[in-house]
């Protein structure tokens, strides 16, 4: 049975205090695209006693096939709910620049290695209720 609403959406799950999001062109049509990919992603690294510092990292971004239709039993819907997460990371520290003295230079951020289409997953991720 086809579902009775089909709802896609973009979802970019990264997730980082003051950044600034920046995704690299592609020969791929990004309005077109579903699904979930590894992608170039540019931020501001910020730590009070520190300059900040732009990085480029890979982060997971995509949109996912999600729908709900009703039913007639509770809970009186189905669901089908997927964002794009990350399926594998590693993370790299890096040295900001220009701290104050006593400030510990270092910062650690997340690096997409395999991003899929998913449940959000609520032990890192916000998620929003759909």
């Amino acid at each position: 049975m086809k579902p009775a609403y089909l709802f896609l959406g973009p979802m970019a799950l990264l997730l980082l205090a003051g950044c600034s999001c920046v995704f690299s062109t592609s020969s791929r049509n990004l309005h077109t695209f579903v699904g979930c990919a590894v992608r170039e992603f540019t931020f501001v690294a910020k730590k009070t006693g520190c300059r900040g510092l732009r990085i480029t990292t890979d982060a997971c971004w995509g949109r996912c096939e999600t729908w709900e239709k009703p039913i007639l039993e509770p809970p009186y819907i189905e669901a089908h709910h997927r964002v794009c997460t990350y399926n594998e990371t590693k993370q790299v520290t890096i040295k900001l620049p220009n701290c104050a003295p006593g400030v510990d230079p270092f910062y650690t951020y997340p690096v997409a290695v395999r991003c899929d289409c998913g449940a959000c997953p609520t032990a890192t991720t916000e998620c929003e209720t759909i």
